[in-house]
């Protein structure tokens, strides 16, 4: 068990954390939740020692061990990976250090026999014999191959490093472990492997990720950071979200109700406190006035952008026609092999499978950014669409601020519309005259998403429109296309965006497509051979 008592953090005026009150304990998987600057990691780096609090301390069980995911890809280069994952238990690591230290001196002493003797001990006492073999178990349920177990830091990818130091994290059954966003880079056989292995966990868990399928699927509680202070909810992320929009609906509710009755008593004295007959009766309730007090509803740190995606026109019984399209990229790889698909009306196709630069290909070819080697496409004639770009970067590659950059693709250029318009996605004030080019990835992506509510479309296009957002943003975009009553052609990683928004799943393959009418949890259920060209779909192949 780990506890933070009475903490308190400030920043110079700034306080980010005060009188936090919280224990996490055993058998529990904690998701820690909070806005974008709330402090999520900095309260993980408080738990783990590494920032002391202004005031307040972090207590932990006497002889219990903490572990934490380590976000420094290069720090073990010339280590190889088994020692890496070894190196998540530290004493350990250093008793097996300190063992071969002296089993090497050339003039082993009858001192050093007492000491390796004692470190012997230990070293059994910890299961150290079985260390190697436990964390190779580790690394090979995360994706790293044995023959990659010896191999030095600096000779693995980027995405092997990222596996071996959550493997690191994971060794030696640590008694709490402090995961900061664990699903980043991973695949979903890693993804899936990892989710199994935290419920089985036995100890306690703190998580931070913006993977709400992966929050939903391993928390048992949610630890929710607002106002500088820290709320346990029983529960997943979705119970939580759930909850929470419930109890401000009621709260929100409940002081309307009182609002009304105010105005109705207000009403009654004004009225009658100045006839004789009814003063008492007016004094009777002045008093009643004076008793109701509205209940404070602070305005949350979590801030949601408003999506809603209007339609300027119904889309019509014909929406695309795609006819045997065929096209491969420079290196003669086959991209799209004669693809052919009738887009109906009512449709949110989910595009899913490994080929991730197959379906960039195909919407790039839809929206005339591309052409097809073969084959031709044909769009109804009451459609307009809206595209969504993985790379928008050229979008941005001007010095124009965010209202000037918005009120190109605006119908009213009021100046007045065009700011409230970019309030409701959280670019209020000084944020709205920022220049596009110095805009983050999350910027960028909700500026394309006020482009394309804009424009009216019935029919949009999304490529992987969840990377860079955070879980507020993806939770807005994920209920705003729920709602769309429109045609949706969309990829996607977040795999609760993909379950949630389609009703039809069409999955490109090397000979062709995969087409069903069916929600992704039932496409991947109906079919094994699915789920394991699914689990394929990593984070370096969807870079290509």
């Amino acid at each position: 068990m780990i506890s933070a008592n009475n903490v308190t953090l400030r920043f110079g005026k700034r306080t980010l954390f005060e009188d936090v009150n919280i224990q996490f304990k055993p058998g529990n998987c904690y998701g820690l939740i909070g806005a974008n600057g709330a402090g999520k990691t900095t309260f993980l780096k408080i738990l783990s020692g590494e920032i002391e609090p202004s005031q307040g301390d972090v207590t932990m069980n006497p002889g219990e061990r903490l572990s934490v995911l380590k976000q420094d890809h290069h720090a073990f280069e010339e280590e190889t990976a088994i020692n890496v994952v070894i190196r998540g238990n530290e004493e350990l690591y250093k008793i097996m250090q300190e063992k071969d230290a002296i089993y090497a001196k050339p003039d082993f002493s009858d001192e050093d026999g007492i000491r390796a003797g004692e470190l012997e001990a230990k070293f059994a006492e910890m299961d150290g014999w079985n260390a190697e073999a436990d964390a190779g178990i580790l690394l090979n349920g995360l994706g790293v191959e044995s023959e990659n177990h010896y191999k030095l830091m600096k000779d693995l990818t980027e995405v092997q490093k990222v596996k071996v130091l959550l493997a690191s994290a994971l060794f030696g059954n640590p008694d709490v472990m402090l995961l900061d966003e664990p699903t980043n880079y991973l695949d979903m056989e890693a993804i899936e492997w990892l989710e199994e292995f935290l419920i089985n966990f036995e100890n306690t868990v703190i998580v931070v990720s913006h993977d709400r399928y992966f929050l939903n699927t391993v928390c048992t509680h949610i630890a929710d950071i607002d106002f500088g202070k820290i709320q346990v909810y029983t529960g997943n992320y979705d119970f939580w979200y759930e909850s929470s929009q419930l109890a401000l609906k009621q709260m929100k509710d409940a002081n309307k109700k009182k609002e009304e009755k105010i105005k109705e008593l207000q009403e009654f004295i004004s009225r009658f406190s100045a006839n004789a007959s009814k003063s008492k009766q007016a004094t009777s309730r002045k008093k009643l006035l004076e008793k109701i007090e509205l209940d404070e509803i602070k305005p949350s740190n979590r801030k949601y952008p408003y999506i809603d995606f209007k339609m300027d026109r119904e889309p019509g019984k014909e929406i695309l026609f795609i006819n045997n399209i065929t096209t491969k990229d420079e290196n003669g790889k086959i991209l799209l092999n004669n693809v052919n698909i009738n887009v109906r009306n009512g449709d949110k196709i989910a595009f899913v499978g490994p080929m991730g630069a197959s379906k960039t290909e195909l919407f790039n070819i839809i929206t005339e950014n591309a052409a097809p080697q073969e084959g031709d496409y044909k769009f109804g004639i009451t459609i307009t669409w809206s595209y969504f770009k993985k790379d928008n970067s050229d979008e941005f590659n001007s010095d124009m601020s965010i209202v000037d950059w918005l009120r190109q693709y605006s119908p009213i250029k009021e100046d007045t519309y065009v700011r409230g318009f970019l309030g409701r996605m959280l670019f209020s004030g000084d944020e709205a005259l920022k220049k596009v080019n110095v805009l983050s990835g999350g910027e960028k992506v909700r500026c394309m998403l006020s482009k394309m509510m804009l424009s009216g479309a019935n029919l949009l296009i999304f490529d992987e429109p969840t990377n860079h957002l955070d879980l507020e943003s993806i939770q807005a975009l994920n209920n705003g296309l729920m709602a769309f009553k429109g045609v949706i052609l969309f990829t996607s990683h977040d795999h609760q965006f993909v379950q949630t928004v389609a009703n039809r799943i069409i999955e490109i393959t090397p000979n062709g497509i995969i087409d069903k009418e069916m929600t992704y949890d039932e496409y991947l259920a109906s079919d094994e051979t699915a789920k394991k060209r699914a689990q394929i779909y990593t984070a370096e192949e969807d870079n290509d």
